[in-house]
């Protein structure tokens, strides 16, 4: 993701918890009208979200966008799929890799680039609960490193 000009509008946090990410794509996705307005209100969930491939296109499925305030019959449904746009020959890709090894793809991201929404997608391996506990003890034990240090400083 390039900071030029980006504004992350939301983060996916429990993604990185329950997922090794592998690697990381960005793709457009395709909205209508109030549902803009309604992203630049702040109002999207990533949480309990994924990504499907059907019939040769990228779907984001369960992404919560709250209706419009101010919509009116325009509004559309707030969990309805969402088409990715992504070249075809990366979404052959990330169909191969997600069959053959198992993997999965998750919404990351959602952020500005420019005017256009963009979702960070990305291809990620499913945690044990033993790695989780993993990164929760290196993550603590660094905190407190950090402290220490702070503290050594003062």
């Amino acid at each position: 993701m390039d900071k030029v000009n980006t504004k992350t509008i939301a983060q996916n946090r429990q993604a990185r918890h329950e997922y090794f990410v592998l690697d990381t794509y960005e793709a457009g996705i395709e909205l209508c009208g109030t549902e803009v307005k309604s992203i630049r209100a702040g109002t999207v969930s990533l949480k309990e979200s994924w990504c499907e491939i059907r019939d040769g296109e990228m779907f984001v499925r369960q992404m919560h966008i709250a209706p419009y305030e101010q919509g009116n019959i325009f509004n559309r449904d707030p969990l309805r799929d969402r088409r990715l746009l992504l070249h075809k020959n990366e979404i052959r890709k990330l169909y191969g890799e997600v069959r053959q090894q198992g993997l999965t793809l998750i919404p990351l991201s959602l952020y500005f680039k420019g005017s256009r929404v963009k979702v960070a997608v990305g291809l990620c391996k499913g945690k044990k609960t033993y790695d989780k506990r993993e990164a929760i003890a290196q993550r603590d034990a660094k905190r407190a490193i950090d402290r220490a240090m702070k503290a050594g400083r003062g």
